[in-house]
């Protein structure tokens, strides 16, 4: 997706996903698979890279890490910054692009990005810039829609047909995720999925009692990938 795309992203989006049978199952086992992945946060200085509406930024900092946060889109980083304020949560918000992060070199002990990768023109770039802000040692933890499911075949077919959101984005492997991480120095610690359902509420109510299961066992078929990363700590 185009930058200017990305800037014209409304968050009402979100809302609607949210709101929908789909969208709650959904959102729920991603979130749980990130944070499970995340693990203990408190105490922590954390970028959210693409943050969207905030809602992994809320989590994170609701969990006592100190949270900074960048989106392109103003408007995306207004409705993040109320959704902390509106629980008396503290974040940095910064409107911002993943590939020239405005941080200082290892400034943070974490660093995520959920569904950033696959609409940026240079991942390679983007990553390479998580990993310059990262600490000696610090971990990078990536959310990442899957090429081979599919939610990634139904979202090619809605890009063909001119979705103006899936018209341009890249679905990436496993493979390729990690192949990204260890090209810019980060070693790789694990790679899960979730999300094994087809896009349709009634499956996603049926079947999201054993994704959980699945995802401990298959990667490949999962809608959504999360790859853990750290930062090799320096000698």
């Amino acid at each position: 997706m185009s930058a200017s795309a990305l800037m014209e992203f409304d968050p009402s989006v979100y809302d609607r996903w949210r709101r929908s049978r789909l969208g709650r199952i959904t959102d729920t086992l991603e979130q749980d698979l990130l944070l499970e992945l995340i693990g203990p946060v408190a105490g922590s200085r954390t970028l959210d890279v693409g943050c969207g509406d905030g809602q992994l930024a809320f989590a994170l900092a609701k969990a006592g890490a100190s949270v900074s946060a960048i989106d392109t889109n103003a408007r995306m980083l207004e409705a993040a910054r109320q959704r902390l304020e509106a629980e008396a949560v503290e974040g940095r918000f910064v409107e911002a692009n993943a590939e020239a992060l405005p941080f200082d070199t290892a400034s943070f002990d974490l660093v995520t990005a959920v569904t950033v990768l696959c609409f940026v023109n240079r991942p390679d770039r983007a990553l390479a810039e998580m990993a310059r802000v990262l600490k000696s040692g610090g971990q990078l933890v990536i959310g990442e829609l899957g090429r081979y499911s599919i939610w990634a075949f139904w979202r090619r077919l809605r890009g063909w047909l001119g979705h103006p959101t899936w018209r341009s984005a890249n679905f990436r492997s496993a493979a390729e995720l990690r192949d990204l991480a260890t090209g810019v120095g980060l070693a790789v610690q694990t790679t899960k999925a979730a999300v094994f359902y087809p896009p349709l509420g009634w499956a996603a109510a049926l079947l999201a009692p054993v994704d959980r299961w699945l995802g401990r066992r298959l990667v490949c078929g999962g809608a959504f990938l999360v790859l853990v990363a750290t930062k090799p700590i320096e000698e």
